[in-house]
């Protein structure tokens, strides 16, 4: 059921006050009410439990672009953060709904697979705590040095304290200095029954990386920038799971690829619920590559990365009006 314009002043107000830390007195002005206006529809977000940030997302499952993205990407849900003067950094908002969504489509006795990254570490620390019964996470991919933020093993153990959940960490690194060396590893009982179960998931939670120097492939010393480049020459499009793929949401046939321990494509695709979240406007190529790919189910973007997709996915008839 679509929420009533009245309702929605309540849901603006309750997550500018309560997801976003804002006055009484900011959100009047934000939303261009008055500060009794703006009591009394908190009042009413308190009353009716929309102060639950998880349930004050389904404003953004209202959005009529939302709908519009799921029908031309063929998505199972979008949400879209809106542009917001008022923030500092407007990726915090699509951070914020993420973990709000995440958290909705978490259920009991579920097995979650969690990639690294940026993103994923800022929504695993935004997220509330949950108490929530057998629930495991796991990690989808290898590890990466000691000094690197932002690691697969952060960010898998932090969602799993969040959660009071159980957190299964992959004891092996992410990149290996040959390809016969991971073909070893990878046959090795332990980790063979690690990546076996990556597509015994039920949700898996990540975003996709940039194939360029600010790639956290690059930054943790898994590839040089000059091998970056090279990797785009030969059709990189973006990074799933620490996996390079191509345009077409394909791995890349490359040396780095067959280095890596990682999730196989297919375990991925195998989970029924594939949550990716993007930040960076930047990262627009990566996200045609990874949804072309099926790699993704549900969306959580910005209002601007969800006009290019729609731009992006109209009928040449529509462009050319």
């Amino acid at each position: 059921m679509a929420i009533r314009p009245a309702e929605q002043l309540i849901h603006k107000a309750a997550w500018l006050y309560y997801a976003h830390g804002l006055r009484q007195d900011e959100v009047a002005t934000q939303l261009k009410i008055s500060r009794a206006s703006v009591a009394m529809y908190l009042r009413k977000a308190r009353e009716t439990g929309i102060v639950n940030i998880s349930t004050s997302t389904q404003l953004f499952t209202d959005d009529v672009m939302a709908r519009k993205l799921e029908d031309a990407l063929r998505l199972d849900a979008v949400w879209i953060a809106p542009e917001n003067a008022y923030a500092a950094d407007p990726s915090t908002d699509i951070a914020v709904l993420a973990a709000s969504v995440f958290l909705e489509l978490v259920k009991k006795g579920d097995r979650i697979g969690v990639a690294w990254g940026r993103t994923v570490y800022t929504i695993a620390d935004i997220m509330s705590y949950a108490d929530l019964q057998d629930v495991t996470v796991v990690q989808l991919c290898g590890n990466l040095g000691a000094p690197y933020s932002y690691r697969p093993d952060q960010c898998t153990m932090e969602i799993a304290r969040r959660l009071n959940a159980k957190g299964l960490n992959f004891y092996a690194p992410l990149v290996l200095s040959t390809e016969e060396l991971a073909r070893a590893l990878r046959a090795e009982p332990v980790i063979r029954e690690q990546l076996s179960g990556i597509s015994d998931c039920d949700l898996a939670l990540y975003s996709v990386g940039a194939v360029d120097a600010e790639s956290h492939l690059v930054k943790c010393g898994a590839l040089t920038p000059d091998e970056m480049a090279a990797l785009r020459k030969e059709g990189a499009a973006g990074v799933i799971a620490g996996q390079v793929i191509d345009g077409s949401g394909t791995v890349l046939d490359c040396s780095y690829n067959k280095r890596v321990i990682s999730a196989e494509l297919s375990s991925l695709r195998a989970i029924e619920k594939r949550l990716m979240v993007v930040q960076e406007d930047s990262k627009y190529e990566p996200l045609l590559a990874a949804i072309a790919g099926g790699l993704c189910t549900h969306l959580v973007i910005g209002a601007r990365m969800a006009e290019r997709l729609l731009e992006h996915a109209a009928p040449a008839s529509e462009k050319a009006s």
